[in-house]
C-alpha cells in the first residue's frame, strides 16, 4: 500500500527518483512560454516540470504534477480509500459484532492519526517578510487574452466570522499588482460564505494562501464537501497523519509544511475587475468584478518552490485530479444519499455541465427524488445536466451510459427542465452569469425501444450536409450557423428524416464531436443549456408538466455571445517549437500536440 507524501518535497523526490521529473534550467517566460511547454507534454502523457530560471522570479516553478492518472495516484497514496470504504462497511454493518470490531481494528489505529498538531515553527516560517512582492512569484499567463497573471494552485484559508468552522478552497488569483490579487469567489463556494459574512459587518476578512505543503491539501480544498465540514480534517486524513500548524505566527494558524503563506484580507465592498481567464471549460471567461485580497505579509521557505497548473480545454492536469477525488469520494454517496449506488460528474465537460447517476427505483417515480437529492447537494447543485438510471452501467463508460438511458426513457414523461436556476459561474450558455437552468433524462426499467444503429435516409433538411452516428439512438447532425439561423434546431428535429432517433444533437462541428467520447462531451454538454437549447419534435403541456415528443434535439452550435475557444498564439507556439531542444538539452521529451491534445483521439494524431 503506497503512502501519502508529507509535502511537496517528499513527492518531487519520489519522482524524481522514478524519472518522472524533468528540470528545465534553460530561461523561460511565465507569460504563455511556460504554459505552452506544459500543455505539449502534458498533451504527450510527459513527466512533471521543474523551471529553475524563471525571468524575472525569485523562486523555481514547478507544473505538472498530477498530470496522469498514475501521478496523482502516486501523490495521495491508497491509504484514504481504503480507510474510507473500511469505514463505510463499518457503518452498514451497524450495530456491528466483536468480530467485525475486530476486522476492522485498523481503522481505529488510523484515525488516531487523524487531526491537527499545533507547533510555534516550521519550515513555512523560515522567512517572514511585510515587503511583499507577488510580481518576484513566478505566477503564470496561460492564454493570449488572459488578463494578466493568476496563482493558479491557491489554497485559499478562511475563518467564519463567528467561529463556526474554517474553510480551505481554490479559487484563481488574479495577480493585479505587487501586494494585491482578486479573489474569485464565485457562486457556492465557502470562503465567499465567509466573506458575505463579514462584508454586511462591514469588517474586512482575514485571508491566508497557501501555495505547495502536502498535497493532499489540494485533494482536500476542491473536495466538494458539504459546509462547515472542515478541509483540514480531510487533508489530516488523506495525508495519513495530524496536520502540523503553526500558531502564533499570523492571524491564522499557517500550514508548517507549505511553501509559501500569503497572509492579508478582503475588505468589504472593495471590487476589481477580474480575468479574462482561459478556464477549465476550455473557453474564457470574460472579465468580472471580484473583491481584492491584499496581502501584508509573506511567509516561506528559505528555498522555496512556487507550484503552478496549466487549465484548458480537457484533459489537462485538473482532470486527472478531479476523477482521483471522485474515486476517492465515490464510497460516502451511498452512505450519503442512500438511493444513489453509482454517481460520476464527466471533467470532459468542466464537471458540472454533466452528471449520471445510478439510483434505486424501489417504487415509481423514486428516481426523481434522488434527482433531487443530487441536485440539492453541496457543489453537485451546480450541475446542469443529470442522467438517471437504475440499471447495471459502468458511468465511467459514457458511451455505454447514454445508450442504456435511450433505450429505456420515454421524453414525454422522463426529460425535466427546470428554468431560473443558478448555474456554475464559469458556464457563459445561460441568460446571465450565474443564472440558467437544469435537465433531467431518466432511462429506468427495461427498454422501450430498439435503437436505430446507422443512419439511412434519402433526404436532409435543408442546410444539413452531414449525419453522423455517436451511438446507438443518437445522431449528430451539423446545420446552418446559430448567426444565420438561430432556429434552425426546432425546424430540424421536426424533419421525419430523424423520427426514429431518440436523441439528436445539432453541432457546428459533427466529425469532432464523434470522433471520440471526450470530444462529444466536450462539444455538447459545455455548448448548451436545458431551457435554452432542448427542442422535440413536438411538446405540450400535461398537468403543468412540458411532454416532449421525440426525437429530443440539443442544440449545441456556438452562440455568438459565447466566450472564445482558448488558443495558444502563433508567436508562443513557434517560440516553443523552435526552443524545444533547448529546454530539455539531456533527455528526449516527446512534443506532444497541445492544439488538438487530448480530445482528439490517438489514432488522430
Amino acid at each position: 500500500m503506497s503512502s501519502p507524501h508529507p509535502d511537496l518535497r517528499s513527492f518531487l523526490r519520489r519522482l524524481k527518483g522514478d524519472g518522472d521529473l524533468v528540470v528545465v534550467d534553460a530561461p523561460v517566460d511565465a507569460r504563455l512560454e511556460v504554459a505552452e511547454i506544459h500543455r505539449r507534454v502534458i498533451a504527450a502523457g510527459g513527466p512533471a516540470l521543474l523551471f529553475t530560471n524563471v525571468k524575472g522570479a525569485a523562486f523555481p516553478l514547478v507544473t505538472n504534477l498530477f498530470g496522469t492518472p498514475s501521478r496523482a495516484a502516486q501523490a495521495f497514496g491508497d491509504a484514504p480509500l481504503a480507510f474510507i470504504k473500511g469505514l463505510v462497511r463499518l457503518v452498514q454493518d451497524m450495530p456491528p459484532t466483536p468480530a467485525k470490531l475486530w476486522q476492522a481494528r485498523g481503522l481505529a489505529a488510523a484515525a488516531s492519526h487523524v487531526g491537527l498538531r499545533r507547533t510555534t515553527r516550521g519550515p513555512v516560517t523560515e522567512v517572514m517578510t511585510s515587503e511583499v512582492r507577488l510580481d518576484k512569484l513566478p505566477a503564470l499567463q496561460l492564454w493570449p487574452e488572459d488578463g494578466g497573471p493568476f496563482v493558479t494552485l491557491p489554497l485559499v484559508y478562511t475563518e467564519h466570522p463567528d467561529g463556526h468552522g474554517h474553510n480551505l478552497g481554490m479559487y484563481r488569483m488574479h495577480v493585479h499588482g505587487p501586494s494585491h490579487t482578486g479573489m474569485h469567489w464565485q457562486i457556492g463556494k465557502g470562503g465567499g460564505f465567509h466573506y458575505q459574512v463579514a462584508e454586511q459587518r462591514e469588517q474586512a476578512l482575514p485571508v491566508t494562501v497557501f501555495l505547495g505543503g502536502p498535497p493532499a491539501l489540494i485533494l482536500s480544498a476542491i473536495a466538494p464537501l458539504p459546509e462547515n465540514v472542515p478541509e483540514l480534517l480531510l487533508a489530516s486524513l488523506i495525508a495519513g497523519r495530524r496536520l502540523p500548524l503553526v500558531e502564533g505566527a499570523a492571524p491564522h494558524p499557517l500550514v508548517a509544511d507549505a511553501e509559501f503563506a500569503l497572509i492579508g484580507e478582503v475588505a468589504p465592498h472593495a471590487r476589481q475587475p477580474e480575468g479574462p481567464f482561459g478556464d477549465h471549460y476550455g473557453y474564457y471567461s470574460l472579465q468580472h468584478d471580484y473583491p481584492v485580497f491584499n496581502v501584508r505579509r509573506l511567509a516561506h521557505r528559505h528555498d522555496a518552490i512556487y507550484p503552478a497548473t496549466v487549465v484548458g480545454k480537457p484533459r489537462q492536469e485538473d482532470f486527472f485530479i478531479g476523477d482521483l477525488l471522485q474515486d476517492l469520494l465515490s464510497p460516502l454517496f451511498p452512505l450519503v444519499m442512500p438511493a444513489v449506488r453509482q454517481l460520476w460528474s464527466y471533467g470532459e465537460t468542466g464537471y458540472h455541465s454533466l452528471a449520471a447517476a445510478v439510483v434505486k427505483e424501489r417504487y415509481g417515480r423514486e428516481a426523481l427524488g434522488s434527482a433531487f437529492r443530487i441536485l440539492g447537494e453541496g457543489q453537485l447543485a451546480l450541475t446542469k445536466f443529470l442522467l438517471l438510471t437504475d440499471g447495471d452501467v459502468d458511468l465511467r463508460d459514457f458511451r455505454a451510459t447514454l445508450t442504456h438511458v435511450l433505450a429505456r426513457t420515454r421524453p414525454e414523461t422522463d426529460l425535466y427542465v427546470f428554468s431560473h436556476t443558478a448555474m456554475d459561474t464559469l458556464d457563459y450558455t445561460g441568460p446571465m452569469v450565474n443564472k440558467g437552468s437544469k435537465g433531467v433524462l431518466m432511462g429506468l426499467g427495461a427498454p422501450v425501444r430498439d435503437l436505430p444503429q446507422a443512419f439511412h435516409s434519402a433526404e436532409l433538411p435543408q442546410g444539413v450536409t452531414t449525419a453522423r452516428v455517436y451511438c446507438p439512438g443518437c445522431l449528430v447532425i451539423d446545420g446552418p450557423s446559430y448567426a444565420d439561423e438561430p432556429g434552425a434546431a426546432a425546424r430540424l428535429v421536426a424533419h421525419p428524416a430523424f423520427a426514429d432517433w431518440p436523441l439528436v444533437v445539432l453541432s457546428d462541428e459533427p466529425l469532432r464531436a464523434t470522433a471520440s467520447d471526450m470530444n462529444f462531451l466536450w462539444t455538447t454538454f459545455t455548448r448548451f443549456e436545458p431551457a435554452a437549447d432542448i427542442h422535440a419534435a413536438s411538446q405540450r403541456v400535461v398537468r403543468h408538466h412540458v411532454s416532449y415528443a421525440p426525437p429530443v434535439l440539443i442544440d449545441a452550435r456556438m452562440k455568438p455571445w459565447f466566450p472564445k475557444e482558448v488558443e495558444c498564439d502563433p508567436d508562443t507556439a513557434s517560440l516553443v517549437g523552435r526552443r524545444w531542444k533547448e529546454y530539455f538539452p539531456h533527455r528526449r521529451i516527446e512534443m506532444g500536440d497541445s492544439h488538438r491534445g487530448h480530445l482528439d483521439p490517438p489514432a488522430s494524431r
